[in-house]
């Protein structure tokens, strides 16, 4: 395992993942569809008393995606891996997260739907970023 790897592609995943999650949530017809559920989701103004709360956590898991990988990697080329472990995190996101809260919140299919994409997505390119910057230890 090559924990200072794995921290450099944690926080570049987080960075990306940030990033992606600002397009995909944020400035997209997305941000219409979370103003539908007041009483689901905090406003944007409101978020700004958590937003360091959610940035720390996400880092963390970021950091735990990573060693997960590292854990699971057994070669190929990084990027390929990555994608292929970020999808697999991808479909665990939206079944456990995004369906699982469907069932449990009063939102509508089309925001689920939105979120399983956007989520997907999200966590694909975060592998695709963890592959590409993990490198194992050196054997020695």
């Amino acid at each position: 395992m090559n924990l200072p790897r794995a921290a450099l592609a944690a926080l570049a995943a987080f960075v990306i993942y940030f990033v992606l999650g600002g397009l995909l949530f944020a400035v997209s017809p997305m941000s219409d569809e979370f103003r539908k559920y007041p009483a689901v989701y905090r406003t944007p103004e409101s978020m700004k008393d958590v937003f360091a709360f959610g940035m720390a956590a996400m880092l963390v898991a970021m950091f735990v995606l990573a060693v997960v990988y590292g854990r699971w990697y057994r070669g190929g080329r990084g990027a390929v891996e990555g994608a292929k472990f970020g999808a697999l995190m991808g479909v665990f996101a939206v079944c456990a997260f995004v369906l699982h809260n469907y069932v449990n919140l009063n939102i509508g299919m089309k925001l689920t739907i939105e979120q399983a994409a956007a989520y997907f997505v999200q966590w694909t390119i975060a592998g695709i970023i963890i592959g590409a910057i993990y490198r194992p230890a050196a054997a020695g």
